[in-house]
């Protein structure tokens, strides 16, 4: 049986045979799915999915396996597009890190130009507006309702995500990037007060939803990794960094956004707004903090890809590209937080 990195075979085909007998057939195969920058992601015998943290160096706030699969199991019965949630393992010796087991959503995942070039003007269109549709879905459940009434604290929660990304930084960092404590003192010092609190993804963008490629509708909503409760303008404002930030960065092969935005043919980062809007009834004003706060997050993220890279620690194709990204990213989150476009 073929061994993918991260995963033991043996040890999991052991352990589902006593926690979850006849889930699964023997014998599993298993094969690493490209494109995931954080956690791993596998399909198993084809019809499973399974995810764990990354290989090496992993933040301690990070990478939680088992928020992802409450949170899935939560949004479940709602109208939220969401896998089935069908097991969690919180003991490392299995696989040398905790992971779970959901159910494979038949659809694609469009990351690059290739396929979304012959999609077409209209597809397009409606994909990206599904996807505004979806979030905006996101945004109006009620997480007492679904049992995550204690899923984050919304007190005080734009103050802690400057606190947290800079304290992450600091941890996965080799390296001198002045721009960084710039911008996280001009974000600290212009916290916007939240309007609301809902169920924020963390990390929503395109490619981490599963599209119906038949209508062009959303099947699943993918990568829980960093949801939580608070401001759902943070889920406004990393799209728009992904949209509109990083396909304004591209040279050459962009790793991150190369299906994405307008220069692809997609709606402009305007025209996503607006549909929000109507959808969810939302008064959206000012989005500057919010932007500059995703480009300070992502470059955050990235950095810590990158520094997992240069660690020999991260698995899959494209890493030697990400780094590149920080320093303009950062630079774009001073632009935004000065209030330019």
């Amino acid at each position: 049986m073929s061994t993918p990195p991260g995963l033991d075979l043996p040890r999991l085909a052991a352990y589902l045979q006593d926690k979850a007998p006849g889930l699964i057939s023997e014998p599993i195969n298993a094969e690493l799915i490209a494109g995931g920058r954080s956690n791993l992601t596998y399909v198993v015998n084809e019809v499973f999915v399974l995810r764990r943290p990354p290989l090496g160096h992993v933040l301690a706030t990070a990478h939680d396996m088992a928020r992802e699969h409450r949170i899935i199991s939560a949004l479940g019965p709602t109208p939220v597009p969401v896998p089935d949630a069908l097991l969690l393992c919180e003991d490392p010796d299995v696989l040398g890190a905790p992971f779970y087991l959901m159910s494979r959503v038949p659809g694609v995942v469009l990351r690059s130009r290739r396929q979304t070039d012959p999609l077409g003007d209209e597809a397009r269109r409606e994909v990206a507006f599904a996807m505004m549709d979806t979030l905006a879905v996101l945004h109006r459940v009620d997480p007492a309702e679904v049992g995550l009434g204690d899923f984050g604290r919304p007190e005080g929660f734009l103050e802690r995500q400057v606190r947290r990304w800079s304290k992450q930084l600091a941890q996965s960092t080799s390296r001198d990037l002045p721009d960084a404590a710039v911008l996280r003192d001009r974000l600290a010092a212009g916290i916007p007060a939240s309007a609301t609190t809902a169920i924020v993804h963390g990390d929503y963008r395109l490619d981490n939803l599963i599209v119906d490629p038949a209508t062009m509708r959303v099947a699943a909503v993918l990568d829980w990794e960093m949801a939580t409760l608070g401001d759902p303008l943070t889920d406004l404002g990393l799209l728009l960094a992904y949209w509109t930030v990083l396909d304004r960065l591209k040279t050459g092969t962009n790793p991150i956004a190369d299906g994405l935005g307008a220069d692809a043919g997609f709606p402009s980062g305007d025209a996503l707004l607006d549909r929000y809007a109507k959808a969810s009834d939302a008064d959206l004003g000012d989005l500057h903090w919010y932007v500059a706060m995703a480009c300070y997050k992502l470059a955050v993220i990235l950095e810590g890809i990158h520094f997992r890279y240069t660690n020999g620690q991260t698995v899959g194709a494209g890493f030697d590209q990400i780094g590149a990204l920080v320093p303009p990213l950062l630079a774009q989150g001073l632009t935004a937080i000065n209030g330019e476009s």
